[in-house]
């Protein structure tokens, strides 16, 4: 078990709750903060976070915002947030791709689908005489 899945809770009730379990579990509030709004101090950037996930508060995250908080989680091996979301929207729970899984499956596809043109081609010529 790694340190930022010590610190994860096993269950979160709300969005916002899944949003603090990930930010405290890729660094904290001050840290994730200040790398999203790198033209403020890292205290104010910590306490801008900390606002937008308080429903009393003004201050929300945009989807972008989200988008990079997400991103960032996945990076550091923390995929509480996605599930959250996966699963209050009805689907499995999410399972990470590697890059070079994600790789490896494009050039299967690329392999397959220029078959598939040589092949079609192959038709057309049969078809349509030189035409093609």
């Amino acid at each position: 078990m790694t340190a930022h899945e010590a610190q994860l809770p096993l269950i979160v009730e709300s969005l916002e709750d899944a949003i603090r379990a990930t930010v405290q579990a890729i660094g904290g509030f001050k840290r994730v903060g200040a790398e999203m709004k790198v033209d403020m101090p890292a205290d104010a950037a910590g306490r801008w976070l900390s606002d937008c996930l308080n429903p009393e508060r003004r201050e929300r995250l945009t989807p972008s915002e989200l988008a990079y908080i997400r991103r960032r989680a996945r990076q550091a091996g923390v995929h509480m947030l996605a599930a959250y979301e996966a699963r209050d929207a009805g689907y499995a729970e999410p399972v990470p791709v590697e890059p070079e899984d994600e790789r490896a499956a494009l050039q299967r596809a690329f392999v397959e689908s220029t078959k598939q043109l040589q092949q079609m081609l192959r038709r057309l010529q049969e078809i349509g005489g030189d035409r093609a």
